[in-house]
């Protein structure tokens, strides 16, 4: 029986304003790519399929459909809107797309945090988050994922349906589609790896030299002559060979007919804590020991079955917070709990309040954190190998204590990386950071387009003073593995903040990019899909 969730919507109260960083930014959705209108009619008894819905400014859905941009500081006035329902409805308006000359973007969850969707430049926009079945296939004996589904459809109807799941991103908004082409990875990854270990086969829409769309399916089986399209969706990031419309995932090395076997399962319980100290309690020297106590455990228990992340908030919230999860079903679960917040809490002299309790791991998953939505954001990140400096500490203490209630939507966060993720080379999927410790993530969030410039320079001032030794840009080497792809940042393209001379692909790609460009020169040689991250053709 095939279960989809067309119609469950994600709870998301939240435990956190961020949460835990799993990798849960994506380029729009998926990759960039007009015509169609109206309904396709079907034979027989069975329903008629869905789409393409054609939408044009006139249309009352316009807003809603143009509107739906994670970062309200980008907007976009396309021409039409295609709501799309199935593959042949994508290659037909591709086929238009690129007769016409119209540069187009695809959205499937829309978390992007920069402008390769909602972009003037963008004149058709393909939505497929109606494309969100989730189910077993037998023919290839692996789990079917539309790259319309969001992480919470995923999670519920793989749990729900065989007790299985994917290792993924935290936030049940982020769709699919340009999550895994990015090589995400979620709270379960230390684990069991990064989603992308688990992908078998990935449908591409792609476009060849005449201009013709067309449909492939590319595998990782060592002989499929495809076998190239399915390594660049590992970590490849989105928007850069065609538009992915299905994924199928199943665990490398099982075999059998049973699909409970096929996946990893997860918990079927969580214990889960907060830990949060009031600013006033922390000074530099606590804060200082705080970040110290909590990578030297990590750094030290590389194998813990337990995910730590720390949300350093700017100190007009009044707090940071230390949010723990792990399997309850491990031995001594309680007793790790508690030694590791007596490990983090050690010396500090400031007591924390502590709120520790456990329930059903899709409940959890599904509740994580609430989206920003609406909100103007500005997102940096380094995958890091060492810990930060006590210099680079410093620097973070000192921009989370500037200015007052101004900058409550300020912060960095600091989030475990590694374990299963760093058991294969750096080459075996596109993703190459395989060899980070540690997530850093820096996030300004605020409301009115009038105080944009105030939270840019906080940032961005933060940022290039972390990584001053490097030309304000994490360059891959001894403390630095570079930057996650779903982390989209245009400002390490900008020589005015990257003055390494490093290039932005680097930080992003490192060695793997010549292959990239490879790849994209045979499945997309008339750069049909690309925004200002996108890789180059050769």
């Amino acid at each position: 029986m095939t279960l989809t969730s067309k119609d469950w919507m994600p709870v998301m109260t939240g435990l956190t304003r961020r949460g835990f960083l799993g990798a849960t930014a994506a380029v729009g959705g998926l990759t960039i790519g007009g015509v169609g209108g109206g309904v396709s009619e079907a034979s027989g008894s069975c329903p008629r399929p869905f789409g393409p819905a054609t939408v044009e400014p006139q249309d009352p859905r316009y807003v809603e459909l143009t509107t739906r941009a994670y970062n309200s500081r980008f907007s976009g006035q396309p021409e039409r809107v295609y709501v799309t329902g199935a593959v042949d409805q994508i290659i037909r308006i591709v086929d238009e797309a690129v007769r016409t000359n119209k540069r187009i973007a695809v959205r499937s969850g829309g978390h992007c945090f920069e402008n390769f969707v909602d972009n003037p430049d963008v004149k058709v926009v393909i939505d497929i988050s109606e494309m969100d079945a989730v189910y077993f296939d037998p023919e290839r004996q692996a789990f079917a994922v539309e790259a319309g589904a969001t992480l919470g459809q995923v999670y519920r109807t793989l749990f729900l349906g065989w007790g299985v799941t994917i290792p993924a991103g935290t936030c049940p908004s982020v769709g699919a589609g340009g999550h895994v082409a990015g090589g995400g990875y979620g709270a379960l990854s230390h684990k069991y790896g990064s989603v992308v270990d688990h992908l078998y086969a990935v449908e591409v829409v792609v476009v060849d030299r005449s201009g013709r769309a067309r449909s492939v399916v590319a595998t990782r089986e060592p002989h499929d002559p495809n076998r190239d399209l399915w390594w660049a969706h590992t970590g490849g990031g989105g928007g850069n060979f065609g538009i992915v419309t299905r994924y199928w995932f199943r665990s490398a090395g099982v075999s059998g007919n049973d699909p409970a076997a096929l996946l990893p399962q997860p918990p079927a319980i969580l214990r889960q804590a907060s830990v949060a100290w009031k600013w006033p309690d922390v000074s530099e020297q606590v804060f200082s020991r705080l970040l110290r106590n909590y990578t030297t455990w990590h750094l030290a228990n590389p194998a813990a079955d337990l995910h730590g992340g720390l949300s350093l908030y700017h100190h007009s919230t009044g707090e940071i917070r230390l949010d723990i999860l792990l399997d309850e079903g491990q031995p001594n679960a309680a007793r790790l709990m508690d030694d590791y917040i007596a490990a983090v809490s050690n010396g500090l002299g400031a007591t924390p309040d502590v709120q520790n309790f456990t329930w059903p791991w899709l409940r959890a998953t599904l509740s994580t954190f609430p989206g920003l939505a609406g909100m103007r954001i500005k997102s940096k990140s380094a995958l890091l190998r060492r810990p930060w400096t006590d210099q680079q500490v410093a620097i973070v203490h000192r921009y989370l204590h500037q200015g007052g209630a101004e900058h409550y939507g300020c912060g960095a966060y600091l989030s475990r990386f590694g374990g299963e993720i760093n058991n294969k080379p750096s080459n075996a999927t596109a993703m190459p950071h395989r060899d980070a410790g540690f997530s850093s993530f820096y996030e300004a969030t605020w409301l009115q387009p009038q105080d944009d410039d105030l939270h840019l320079t906080w940032i961005r001032g933060l940022y290039k003073e972390v990584h001053g030794d490097t030309g304000g840009v994490p360059v891959p080497g001894p403390s630095c593995s570079g930057v996650f792809v779903n982390y989209q940042d245009a400002d390490i393209a900008d020589p005015q903040w990257n003055t390494s001379g490093v290039p932005w692909h680097t930080l992003y790609y490192r060695g793997n990019y010549p292959r990239l460009q490879q790849i994209k020169a045979r499945w997309d040689p008339r750069d049909v899909f690309h925004h200002a991250l996108a890789i180059r053709p050769v």
